[in-house]
C-alpha cells in the first residue's frame, strides 16, 4: 500500500468479494512500488542477527529511546511498553533502520534491529497522497494482515489474497504484502489494513504500513524483512499498546 492476537484475529481470515474490492482500491491508491523510480534507496544490508548491540550509540538515560527527542518523546503514551522506531537516514533517503523496544519498570532496553526502507523521495511531516515520503510521526499499531496465513500474531490479522499486489507491479514487489501491519496514519483503528477510510480525508494519504522489503524504497510505507516482519507479528500485543515512532534522524532528535 501506501510505498505504511490470535483470538480476535481468526475472525477476519474469510476473503469475501467486497474485501477483494477494498483491497484493489487501497493497493491502487497508495503503498506497494510499482517499479518506478527507486528515488536513490539502496539495497538493504545484511539483517543483524540475535538481539541487537548496546554500545556508544545508546543513550545513558534509559528512560529515553535513544535518538528520539523531547517533541516525539512526549507523544509516546504513557502506556505503551512496545515501541518500533524508525531511524531514516536523512531527509531525502529511501534507507533507514528498524529497532523494537521494549518497556520494563520504566526503563527501555532494544530487542532488535533490522535494515529497511521508507519512501522512495524520503520523510516530510506533512504527508499527503502521491508525494512518496513517509509521514514523521508517532502512530498506533493495532492491525495486520496479509496474502499469508497467520504466523501466530498477536495483532487482529487479516489474512486474504486481496492484499496481493495488481499484475502490472514490478516483479519485485510480488511479496511486498505477504505480511503487513497497518500504521494507524490516516486510518480507522480496529479494522483491517485493507479499509481505505481515511478519516482525514483523501489528500492526506494513507494505507501507511510496515510491509515486506523489496530492496528499495516504497511509496510512503517502511519495509523490512520477512524475518523481521514475522518476529513484530509474533511479538507486537495490543495489551502492551506498541506505537511506531518513525522518521529521518534530524525529524527524530528534535
Amino acid at each position: 500500500m501506501e510505498t505504511t492476537g490470535v483470538g480476535r484475529a481468526r475472525g477476519r481470515t474469510t476473503a469475501t468479494l467486497a474485501v477483494a474490492t477494498v483491497a484493489v482500491a487501497a493497493l491502487l491508491g497508495g503503498c506497494g512500488d510499482d517499479g518506478g523510480d527507486d528515488g536513490g534507496g539502496g539495497k538493504a544490508a545484511a539483517e543483524s542477527g540475535g538481539s541487537a548491540k548496546k554500545g556508544s550509540a545508546e543513550k545513558a538515560d534509559p528512560t529515553r529511546l535513544p535518538g528520539v527527542g523531547d517533541r516525539l518523546h512526549a507523544k509516546i503514551p504513557a502506556r505503551s511498553e512496545q515501541v518500533v522506531a524508525v531511524h531514516g537516514e536523512g531527509a531525502d533517503s529511501a534507507d533507514a533502520t528498524v529497532e523494537l523496544y521494549t518497556k520494563e519498570g520504566g526503563r527501555w532496553s532494544r530487542d532488535k534491529s533490522w535494515p529497511a526502507h521508507n519512501g522512495k523521495r524520503g520523510w516530510t511531516p506533512r504527508h499527503h497522497e502521491g508525494d512518496k515520503r513517509s509521514p514523521v510521526g508517532v502512530f498506533g499499531l493495532s492491525d495486520a494482515g496479509g496474502v499469508l496465513p497467520d504466523p501466530g500474531a498477536k495483532l487482529p490479522y487479516t489474512h486474504t489474497a486481496a492484499f496481493t499486489p495488481p499484475s502490472y507491479w514490478a516483479k519485485s514487489t510480488r511479496h511486498d504484502f505477504d505480511r503487513v501491519i497497518a500504521i494507524d496514519y490516516n486510518r480507522v483503528e480496529g479494522t483491517s489494513p485493507l479499509d481505505p477510510t481515511r478519516p482525514e480525508g483523501q489528500s492526506r494519504g494513507g494505507s501507511i504500513w510496515l510491509h515486506m522489503d523489496h530492496g528499495s524504497g516504497t511509496s510512503g510505507c517502511v519495509s523490512l524483512s520477512r524475518s523481521g516482519m514475522e518476529y513484530l507479528l509474533r511479538t507486537l500485543d495490543p495489551e502492551r499498546h506498541p506505537v511506531v515512532v518513525m522518521g529521518d534522524k534530524a525529524s527524530l532528535a528534535k
